[in-house]
């Protein structure tokens, strides 16, 4: 079995050495998902609102290159830059998920990439 590379410019290039994501037989890994415009790789403007759902579209992106959508998502990681901004968070990321929400770790970070206010992760299947 070999590991595929996932891309697509429907999302963020990657702004390091890594890329958007990987797939091994049936289990998609993406990279972490920054506030990135992909179109101009700025941040978007707005706070935590705006920014969740520009990282939540950028990991939808990812997900669809993948072949998969967020109702194959099994875990997702999410990194706040700030604990206050927890219930916005969540209101952008549940209209993402719904009743399938997956498992996962929602944690506070010193710093992101960038300076943004959330990152999201996940692990997927096809």
């Amino acid at each position: 079995m070999a590991k595929e590379v996932i891309a697509t410019d429907k999302a963020p290039a990657a702004i390091g050495p890594y890329v958007q994501g990987t797939k091994l037989g049936d289990l998609v890994f993406t990279s972490g998902q920054i506030p990135l415009d992909p179109a101009t790789m700025d941040i978007v403007a707005g706070g935590i609102e705006a920014q969740a759902e520009q990282v939540m579209k950028n990991l939808v992106a990812v997900l669809k290159a993948a072949g998969a959508d967020t109702s194959k998502v099994l875990k997702t990681t999410c990194f706040l830059s700030d604990m206050n901004n927890f219930v916005a968070f969540n209101q952008v990321y549940a209209r993402y998920f719904g009743e399938a929400a997956p498992a996962r770790s929602c944690v506070e970070v010193a710093r992101l990439p960038k300076d943004v206010l959330v990152e999201v992760e996940a692990i997927a299947y096809v």
